[in-house]
């Protein structure tokens, strides 16, 4: 059984007004996001604006979090630290720094999912040194950019089906 059966199974065992809840359980997770939330709670037959406003609430939420905790992070280890430290960042990191530098926070926020999912560029980014500000504004704006994207899919492919 493959992992969207699996989530789509999940969501429809609920009674229609608890899937709002499930469909942003699932948004939170990395991979699955606001964009294949909204698009899986439109197939599953939900109300297509409470689809995307759940899968965007999910996914932003966790996004927020994980933003928090990676800027609080990175605030107390540079106020401990008292010696630069040489250590080789991940080849993750690296990958995420490089495209931060030539896209800047919009870019990396906008084109990211197609990577990787906002649960880690959008924390990557703050502990890399970019303005959390910034980032969960950018970060906001692709959510739910990729939200209205995908939804507007779900809607296209039900009518076009139904």
């Amino acid at each position: 059984m493959d992992i969207f059966e699996n989530l789509s199974d999940f969501v429809a065992g609920f009674e229609s007004w608890q899937q709002v809840g499930a469909l942003m359980l699932i948004s939170a997770i990395p991979f699955v996001e606001s964009y294949l939330g909204s698009f899986l709670g439109i197939v599953l037959g939900m109300n297509p604006v409470l689809a995307f406003a759940a899968a965007v609430i999910g996914n932003a939420v966790c996004t927020f979090g994980l933003i928090f905790a990676a800027d609080r992070t990175r605030r107390a280890i540079l106020a401990g630290r008292k010696a630069k430290d040489e250590s080789e960042p991940s080849k993750r990191n690296q990958k995420i720094a490089g495209y931060l530098e030539k896209y800047g926070v919009p870019g990396v926020s906008l084109l990211g999912p197609l990577a990787l999912p906002s649960q880690f560029t959008g924390p990557t980014m703050v502990a890399l040194g970019a303005a959390a500000g910034r980032v969960y504004l950018w970060m906001g704006i692709s959510i739910v950019a990729w939200g209205v994207l995908f939804a507007a899919l779900g809607v296209w492919l039900v009518g076009a089906t139904g």
